[in-house]
């Protein structure tokens, strides 16, 4: 039996380096050294060792335990200790996460910790609640700030700033510092989430006559649609890269082809980039972004997809994009309320529209919130009873500047790049071999369970998994369905639509568990339909644990009626059915 890792490994991209790979032509990127080569499948074999070599798992019950996972895991990546430091964090300012829903739905940066939400409220201590294995009695809310729509273009905002409350500075110069930028070098605009800052900056961008906005995305994204809409209404062409099945590499020859075409350099357009899929997780090389620029391209750098601090990788000295979007929410795992940040370099300024009728939409201001009136309950004072007396807690509106403490950007500097890059490299991998060796019984073909789409093992590959779950018959079983499941399982995921790929009728037909067509017209020859998938997303506080625990609940699919049980149980429990 071959191991289901072999010939995994892929061309490295050069991401977090920035040797003269970076620089290099499409054709001496393709050529990677042999060291680069080597290098790349003595992980794949580490990675395959963490399981049991050639392991197959066909059913649920089969599964090596937690403990026994986690000491093959830490012997195939010894390195993994000197993360341990996001673990003592999580416990101590995140202990919320052991008993809510494993977070596999997130992608951004953290502003606060959890912790920090409790000691902000009268009455509540931080040792009371993580002294308990469980949630607080009364469910806590504390929004730390509101934000307020501002009546002013992206131009005007740019140029000429404007009033900014003590709490919008102090968090606009944290947040300038935790990206690693310099106020000299580029202007942050606060937005109110990454759709606006899409949408703002095709708004505002001065597109030329017949001008193009070319975008690499192998998903579909709420954010590009806004953008495209509004190029759509200005005239503007629209071209997107092409993706090959079912490895979803660039297609590197269209999309050159498209970046140099055979207009004046002037007239290229805009040129939106991601450093990783947030969907698969496949790996972009920065060779794109320079070849743009230096072919007359505006680049925008869409970082949502980093990890935090992975954006000291970008080496902006070399590159230095002319807009940067990214998101920040409130708490990882309790709140995801927040805002966008669009960076726009202020060499760049002349390339937007300073014309007072630019649209506006999507600026916001960071004011303090507004306390309501509290209230006591009768449950609130039998806790308070056994509660030490709490020390005084500074709101925002009273706190005098810098003194604003985002903990969770502190939390993720103290980890480092090398931490938070190196632990989501270890887990990701890992558990993409678990899940591969997933495979359904009785099955003369070795029919995988799973199929991940994207890259697979890969030492350069984000911290995003896509993949879909089939049953025994090879049929996909709808990812919604499979979503839902998750949730009922205290298992967060997304999901998210393929597109831009190409692949022949009968790659379309497997992919989507129909089996082989019988008639001409049952073939979905329109790319633009796209591929439903479910997605996993690691963040920096994710553990060993949560990544076996999402192994273990997608094992249970081996059994080909976990499914009926499940509909079943939830009846019994309920007394009703449920539509599952």
């Amino acid at each position: 039996m071959h191991s289901p890792c072999a010939g995994e490994a892929s061309t490295p991209c050069f991401n977090g380096c920035f040797s003269s790979s970076f620089l290099a032509s499409e054709e001496s990127h393709a050529d990677t050294s042999v060291n680069e080569i080597r290098s790349g499948y003595d992980f794949v074999a580490v990675t395959c060792s963490t399981l049991h070599p050639n392991a197959q798992f066909t059913n649920h019950e089969a599964l090596p335990s937690l403990h026994e996972s986690y000491l093959n895991f830490t012997k195939a990546y010894p390195l993994y200790s000197n993360t341990l430091k996001a673990d003592q964090i999580r416990a101590q300012e995140y202990y919320h996460l052991n008993f809510s829903n494993l977070c596999f739905d997130y992608t951004g940066y953290g502003l606060f910790s959890y912790a920090q939400q409790q000691q902000s409220w009268p009455g509540t201590s931080m040792a009371a609640s993580s002294s308990s294995h469980h949630p607080p009695l009364i469910p806590l809310e504390l929004p730390f700030f509101d934000i307020s729509y501002k009546s002013v273009n992206l131009h005007s905002q740019v140029v000429y700033g404007g009033e900014e409350s003590e709490l919008e500075t102090s968090i606009r110069e944290r947040i300038m510092a935790f990206m690693n930028f310099s106020e000299d070098d580029y202007s942050l605009v606060f937005t109110a989430n990454h759709t606006c800052a899409f949408k703002l900056l095709a708004d505002s961008f001065q597109f030329t006559p017949n001008g193009n906005l070319l975008t690499v995305y192998d998903h579909k994204s709420d954010s590009l649609d806004e953008m495209t809409k509004s190029c759509n209404k200005q005239g503007i062409n629209i071209m997107s890269a092409e993706f090959s099945w079912p490895d979803l590499r660039i297609n590197m020859k269209k999309l050159r082809k498209m970046m140099l075409g055979k207009r004046d350099k002037k007239k290229r357009g805009l040129f939106v980039f991601p450093v990783h899929s947030r969907v698969t997780g496949s790996p972009y090389s920065y060779m794109w972004m320079s070849m743009a620029q230096e072919n007359g391209w505006h680049v925008l750098l869409d970082a949502c997809a980093l990890a935090p601090k992975e954006i000291n990788t970008l080496g902006l000295s070399l590159f230095k994009p002319d807009f940067l979007v990214c998101s920040f929410y409130k708490i990882y795992g309790e709140n995801p309320s927040g805002f966008g940040c669009l960076f726009v370099k202020k060499s760049s300024i002349s390339a937007l529209n300073d014309s007072p009728n630019a649209t506006s939409i999507g600026i916001v201001s960071l004011i303090p919130a507004l306390r309501k009136p509290e209230t006591i309950s009768d449950e609130q004072e039998i806790v308070s009873e056994h509660q030490s007396e709490p020390k005084p807690s500074k709101s925002l509106e009273t706190c005098g500047r810098l003194e604003v403490e985002l903990k969770g950007l502190d939390h993720a500097d103290e980890v480092g790049l090398v931490g938070i890059s190196s632990r989501g490299r270890y887990l990701v991998n890992w558990v993409i071999r678990a899940l591969m060796s997933l495979q359904h019984p009785s099955s003369e073909t070795g029919f995988p369970l799973l199929k991940i789409y994207g890259s697979k093992i890969n030492p350069h590959r984000g911290h995003a998994i896509a993949f879909n779950v089939f049953d025994w018959k090879g049929e996909k079983i709808d990812p919604f369905l499979v979503q839902k499941l998750a949730d009922r399982n205290n298992i967060s995921l997304s999901n998210a639509i393929l597109q831009n790929v190409k692949m022949n009728e009968q790659d379309w037909c497997e992919v989507n568990g129909v089996g082989q067509p019988r008639k001409k017209t049952m073939m979905m020859t329109k790319q633009d339909c796209g591929i439903s998938v479910l997605t996993a997303s690691l963040n920096f506080l994710t553990n060993f644990e949560d990544v076996y625990k999402l192994w273990s609940f997608l094992s249970r699919f081996l059994d080909a009626d976990f499914v009926e049980k499940e509909r079943w149980r939830y009846m019994a429990l309920n007394q009703e059915t449920l539509e599952v």
